[in-house]
């Protein structure tokens, strides 16, 4: 194959930080030396029939797909939030957000009201929800909420949902969040974090299995050395990041554990 996209859906928070994905995904082509075309895959579209075409270059993709194999892809580096909670690593987490004058103050608080997830392939939609849930649920209580929503797709579908007063209590990508609250704060004003999941790997730009090596190789080292380039500072302030770090499926496996547990314990589906 001749042909090899990139894309920042996962991302691209608003039309800017799509043209500024863009514009660095372009330098590091330029860096690696490689050919690739950016192509825009906007929402409402399913990230998973992305994420399952052949001429993948530089797409990012969620990490729990990466952990589960979902489609045969290699990963090539993940971005490391400018923020405290992701300690200069490829981290990030699922905040848990309600809106701003609701009562809740924990958690245990939001019981017994309305929830929702995006879809069964994310981690932090869906896994690291279902995760912090685990801990609460018992044989006496095996539904925390009265009524849970499942299949929203979207982070934003989920913020919507929580501002409009239509669920009490949903997972948002971290990272997602605050470059949402940089560029459009008057969609998250209306919000608060009631409390955060533990971090894990970040979701990371990957290459389809089938791409040459020596293309992924060179990706590899044009993304990690990225932050020593005169060119980055502008793009770091833009997208609140640090760099970027190298990732393999060995940096998911986390992700793996807290599904097997789930599983194991019978629950599949947050409740």
């Amino acid at each position: 194959m001749n042909h090899w996209i990139m894309n920042a859906r996962m991302y691209a928070v608003t039309p800017q930080v799509e043209a500024t994905w863009r514009v660095l995904l372009g330098q590091i082509m330029q860096e690696a030396h490689v050919s690739l075309t950016y192509e825009p895959y906007p929402a409402p579209q399913p990230l998973d029939s992305l994420w399952k075409r052949a001429d993948l270059g530089a797409v990012f993709m969620c990490g729990l797909p990466i952990a589960t194999a979902m489609s045969g892809v290699v990963p090539i580096a993940a971005p490391i939030p400018r923020a405290p909670w992701a300690t200069g690593q490829p981290r990030y987490r699922t905040d848990l957000i309600v809106r701003r004058d609701a009562p809740y103050q924990t958690l245990e608080d939001t019981f017994g009201g309305r929830a929702a997830w995006t879809v069964r392939h994310s981690q932090s939609g869906f896994n690291a929800f279902r995760h912090a849930l685990l801990p609460h649920r018992s044989a006496q209580r095996p539904r925390l909420y009265r009524e849970m929503t499942g299949d929203l797709i979207t982070a934003r579908n989920v913020l919507d949902a929580v501002r409009e007063g239509r669920i009490d209590v949903g997972p948002l990508d971290a990272y997602w969040h605050m470059l949402l609250a940089h560029y459009a704060p008057q969609l998250t004003a209306g919000v608060r974090v009631l409390t955060s999941t533990p971090a894990t790997t970040m979701p990371a730009f990957v290459a389809s299995a089938a791409a040459p090596a020596d293309m992924v190789r060179r990706l590899r080292e044009a993304f990690t050395h990225a932050r020593r380039r005169h060119w980055f500072a502008p793009f770091a302030d833009q997208l609140l990041i640090e760099g970027f770090a190298a990732v393999d499926h060995d940096s998911y496996d986390e992700l793996l554990q807290w599904d097997r547990e789930a599983r194991s314990a019978g629950y599949e589906l947050p409740a």
